[in-house]
């Protein structure tokens, strides 16, 4: 893993990040320093959105409704509660600016410009993928006095030729691969331009697949897989480490132990880990209290969904459930803050290869998804895995895609909300609404817009909520209606 540079200046900056309910207040960001440099905007934005995805947005909140993670009693997310998460709004928005600003000030050039359009279109992909359509061509326009947005279609904000997030990826790998300017202070690359442009085509890879149920024409993914640089291994994740000691630990290693045992190995990952007679399991989460204490470890999972009065109902012993692995508790830097991984690209490959997208090997991503996976949390890859039923691919179709879908989602544990967004776009695992969930045995497809946009921006987001069939957790988006 890659050590973290000028950990002070980032301290410096995480420091001006604390959230405002304010959208104006997000967009003037008063605490900007008038003359900061470039470098420090872009240490900025890099490091509170891998933190941000990673701990609070995937581990506190996204984990649950992924199931990889079951409630014991605290956390209503995991019944389906889901709220405005309008913290990461408006962290989103907060981040936006700075990008903004990043390619305006002095000492700017095109590769902080074109650095500064990818961590935009990751960040406004995360925006309309969970909560639809958003402000978008209009949103940063409060810096110029606007401030009531209009709402971008979720289709307009992926698929627009000139501003859609695939044209300015796009735009960004070309301008990155001609441009003589550099950066600083990228501690998730080291300033390697050559790595942005690996991370931005697999970032056009990824949102291919996002809208490929909207799409027919898989031309320019063919050409990217073709003819462009994509991430070859783990080496060019897009990751931040955490680091051993402070100022930056991965957050659990340091939260209240009550907030940690919240998060409970679920029955869902019990019963595909089992099936897959998997070691990463050993790594993910650990072996009972009760089976430690017995001498013959076991590792039990916890349905989903369900109240702390029912797990008392049911005598259900906590002691003979798992808790999450050591690198997630014990360990200050066990993992990295999240923007994507290698394995993931493969997986996509893989299901773009088995769909027809691209006229490549499906079986031969699978397997590199597979392998990256299990490097990337040390773990060893069975002689025998790629041939065990319940992992070789056997030319059926329907279940070679169960297979891929399901390596992929669990490669995709604790990166933000991207297998939310993979399950809710492809319905595989076939994740079910616990017994006390709160949405009506529905599994939900979004956050409600934030409270704050109704006070401010009544007329835009009213009409958006409409557009969208209201501003509920049930309202799919385009790229996953039917």
């Amino acid at each position: 893993m890659r050590i973290m540079k000028n950990i002070g200046i980032v301290l410096m900056l995480l420091i001006m990040t604390a959230c405002t309910d304010n959208f104006e207040e997000i967009n003037e960001n008063p605490n900007l320093p008038e003359n900061v440099s470039p470098q420090f905007l872009l240490s900025n934005i890099i490091s509170v959105s891998a933190d941000r995805n990673t701990y609070e947005q995937g581990f506190r909140l996204a984990n649950y409704l992924a199931q990889f993670s079951a409630s014991v009693e605290f956390e209503r997310i995991d019944r389906y509660e889901m709220g405005s998460n309008s913290g990461y709004w408006n962290t989103i928005f907060r981040l936006l600016s700075d990008i903004r600003s990043m390619q305006e000030i002095e000492g700017t050039n095109e590769a902080y410009q074109a650095v500064g359009d990818i961590m935009r279109s990751y960040l406004f992909s995360q925006l309309t993928d969970m909560y639809g359509d958003v402000p978008y061509t209009d949103a940063i326009n409060a810096l110029d006095g606007n401030f009531s947005p209009r709402y971008d279609t979720q289709e307009s904000i992926y698929m627009d030729n000139e501003t859609g997030i695939l044209a300015v990826l796009a735009q960004s790998v070309e301008t990155l691969k001609s441009t003589n300017s550099s950066i600083q202070g990228d501690m998730m690359f080291n300033n390697d331009l050559n790595q942005w442009v690996k991370f931005a085509n697999s970032l056009r890879v990824r949102y291919f697949l996002r809208v490929s149920n909207k799409i027919t024409d898989f031309s320019e993914l063919q050409s990217i897989v073709a003819n462009e640089d994509l991430m070859q291994s783990n080496a060019d994740n897009a990751v931040v480490p955490y680091l051993s000691s402070a100022p930056n630990q991965w957050p659990m290693s340091l939260a209240g132990l009550g907030l940690y045992q919240e998060h409970r190995m679920t029955q869902t990952v019990d019963s595909i880990l089992t099936l897959w007679d998997d070691p990463r399991i050993a790594i993910l989460y650990k072996p009972t209290e009760e089976s430690v204490q017995n001498g013959n470890l076991e590792y039990n999972g916890l349905l989903n969904g369900q109240s702390r009065e029912t797990i008392a109902e049911k005598g259900i012993n906590l002691s003979n459930i798992s808790l999450f692995g050591s690198v997630f508790r014990d360990v200050p830097n066990g993992v990295d803050g999240q923007i994507m991984q290698y394995a993931e690209l493969q997986f996509a490959l893989a299901e773009a290869a088995l769909k027809g997208y691209i006229s490549r090997d499906a079986n031969s991503y699978y397997q590199e998804g597979l392998a990256a996976s299990f490097d990337y949390w040390g773990a060893n890859l069975p002689a025998d895995y790629f041939t065990r039923p319940s992992i070789a691919l056997t030319g059926n179709t329907e279940d070679d895609l169960v297979k891929i879908l399901s390596q992929k989602w669990l490669s995709l544990i604790n990166n933000g909300h991207e297998a939310w967004f993979n399950v809710r776009r492809t319905g595989i695992p076939n994740l079910k609404a616990g017994p006390d969930n709160l949405n009506g045995d529905r599994y939900p497809v979004r956050y409600l817009y934030p409270e704050s946009e109704q006070a401010t921006n009544a007329e835009n987001f009213q009409e958006a909520a409409q557009r969208i069939g209201g501003n509920t957790v049930n309202s799919k988006g385009w790229w996953e209606s039917d």
